[in-house]
């Protein structure tokens, strides 16, 4: 066999002395040359995509939901940005895709519905009079409640979302805050929760529950902060002309 090959017939490099990039490329052969170049363009492909991705945020709606409790969070997730790129895609979803009225009239159409089976990174929960009389009995949301916190990295509430977070269990053995006229409420019927009172919001790290209405957005800038850094949740901010301590 000669030295310069092997059994394959796949030429070996010598050591003893240095090869320039065309000679190597000569040496292993156009079939090496194009995995490499095949390779090399995967690589940037994945790197694209990587750089490019955006978290999916999951908006759950439903009739008689507060409006500021979504449309607050929509609104951060939105327009947060790193380096002019958006780092959020957020999706409406209801449990039918149905147009819904929120409180005080305000008609929205689901960007999806629950059998659409989209997967989020972190759902966020809102509440209202919807959260708290009506949709707390419903099983179904309670059940698509308990099967997304399975899936997601991160669920939050808004309000009185809490209070469905609570009857999905989800709660159970955590802190958690709600608005202030719930707070009580939320006490009395989940004993295993605890109740954190004055605070805007509570992070238990994968659960996340925020005060009434407008502290909501207080909690989207936090958890934009957490995932992205402190540059990206000011400017976020400043550009909503929003003033919060970060």
């Amino acid at each position: 066999m000669n030295d310069c090959e092997n059994p394959a017939g796949t030429k070996q490099l010598k050591a003893d002395r240095p090869v320039g990039v065309k000679e190597f490329f000569q040496l292993v052969g156009k079939d090496f040359f194009n995995y490499y170049l095949t390779s090399i363009n995967i690589f940037n492909q994945v790197k694209d995509k990587i750089m490019n991705y955006k978290m999916k945020v999951g908006i759950l709606l439903f009739n008689e939901v507060e409006v500021l409790d979504f449309a607050g969070p929509f609104e951060v997730f939105s327009i947060a940005a790193k380096d002019n790129k958006k780092k959020f895609e957020v999706i409406t979803v209801g449990q039918t895709g149905e147009i819904i009225s929120t409180r005080n009239g305000l008609k929205i159409l689901p960007t999806t519905k629950f059998s659409d089976n989209i997967a989020f990174d972190f759902l966020i929960i809102p509440g209202g009079y919807g959260a708290e009389e009506i949709e707390i009995k419903n099983q179904v949301v309670i059940d698509w409640i308990k099967e997304q916190q399975l899936k997601v990295k991160m669920l939050a509430s808004v309000c009185t979302g809490a209070l469905l977070l609570a009857e999905a269990g989800i709660l159970d053995g955590k802190k958690a805050t709600t608005h202030w006229m719930d707070l009580d409420r939320l006490e009395n019927e989940y004993p295993k929760v605890e109740v954190i009172r004055n605070v805007k919001f509570v992070d238990e790290g994968d659960v996340l529950t925020s005060a009434g209405i407008s502290a909501g957005i207080n909690m989207s800038f936090y958890i934009v902060k957490k995932l992205l850094g402190a540059d990206v949740a000011i400017s976020t901010a400043r550009r909503m002309e929003y003033d919060i301590d970060l």
